[in-house]
């Protein structure tokens, strides 16, 4: 005899899901006047840590940059790759050295980061947007001149400093609807190519182009004032308070040069830098799009109050 199983409410099981009616509609609600703020606006987002390597957080970052892209914002991606460029050298049996937490960069090296940023990172991301039903080009800063580089130290080799951008060809993609995704390759007036910082490229990106925000994906909650503590964190700072914190010695270590990073951004430019943790699914749709918050959001002195009071400024 055959039992008749009992009928579904499908209500209670889209409620359970977390998929209502009332909740998609009050997400859309609450995302609607942050679309309307920045509809045309840029936003450079400097792609790194688990995001780059973890399958459905790199997923999720492209379905993250692709919406915004939909929905009128202007995305550029800035990528680097240091743990897959170290894993090819290790493959190929090269030493590698480093210096002050940078890779020593002979020209051998330096190939070897060409390809990996380049011929494979910089198509990967592409590929994942794509796939997501964007129009995105990959580019590296030596085309059209995009990045002027110069050498850091001798002692490093072929690692190099923004000198000067040039962002023409990135306003060109940007007009027509593309996404560009940067290798941060640079070189000088030479020729010379040089491996350049993917957060140093990100800062001077966003300056030159004067993005509303730029945002670093990391594998931290954000800047915290006990990194013991994650009730420690800084929402909301400014460019003059993070140099304080940096001079007093709150700020140390591999911090440093993100936060230099987010200084140089809103010094050179930008309306505002945010440290995200990438960790976190969706989380430029957090950022951006609701008045939840997330990581550390920093302006310049005299900037004003930001569309909610979603961030809050630490003195």
């Amino acid at each position: 005899m055959t039992t008749t199983p009992p009928p579904v409410d499908t209500n209670e099981v889209i409620a359970l899901r977390g998929f209502s009616p009332e909740q998609r509609a009050g997400a859309l609600i609450e995302a609607l006047p942050y679309i309307q703020r920045f509809r045309r606006a840029i936003v450079v987002v400097k792609l790194g840590g688990n995001a780059m390597v973890d399958p459905d957080l790199f997923r999720t970052f492209a379905e993250d940059i692709v919406l915004l892209r939909s929905v009128g914002l202007q995305p550029v991606v800035v990528h680097g790759g240091g743990p897959q460029i170290g894993a090819l050298l290790k493959r190929l049996g090269k030493e590698t050295e480093f210096r002050d937490g940078l890779r020593v960069t002979d020209a051998e090296t330096l190939d070897v980061a060409r390809m990996v940023l380049v011929g494979k990172v910089g198509r990967d991301i592409v590929a994942a947007l794509n796939t997501q039903g964007a129009a995105a080009v990959g580019i590296s800063g030596e085309d059209a001149g995009l990045i002027l580089a110069a050498a850091r130290n001798p002692d490093l080799g072929f690692v190099g400093d923004v000198v000067d951008v040039k962002v023409d060809i990135i306003q060109r993609l940007l007009h027509e609807r593309f996404i560009p995704v940067v290798s941060t390759i640079g070189s000088d007036g030479k020729g010379q190519a040089y491996n350049i910082n993917a957060d140093s490229v990100a800062a001077a990106l966003a300056g030159a182009l004067e993005a509303e925000k730029v945002i670093y994906l990391t594998d931290i909650a954000g800047l915290m004032m006990d990194v013991e503590d994650p009730a420690s964190i800084i929402a909301r700072s400014t460019v003059s308070h993070l140099e304080e914190l940096r001079r007093s010695g709150v700020i140390s270590g591999g911090m440093v040069p993100k936060v230099q990073a987010c200084i140089d951004a809103v010094k050179g430019g930008a309306g505002s830098a945010h440290m995200l943790d990438g960790r976190i699914p969706h989380v430029l749709l957090l950022e951006l799009f609701t008045d939840a918050g997330i990581g550390t959001m920093v302006t310049s002195d005299d900037a004003p109050e930001p569309l909610s009071d979603h961030h809050h400024e630490v003195s």
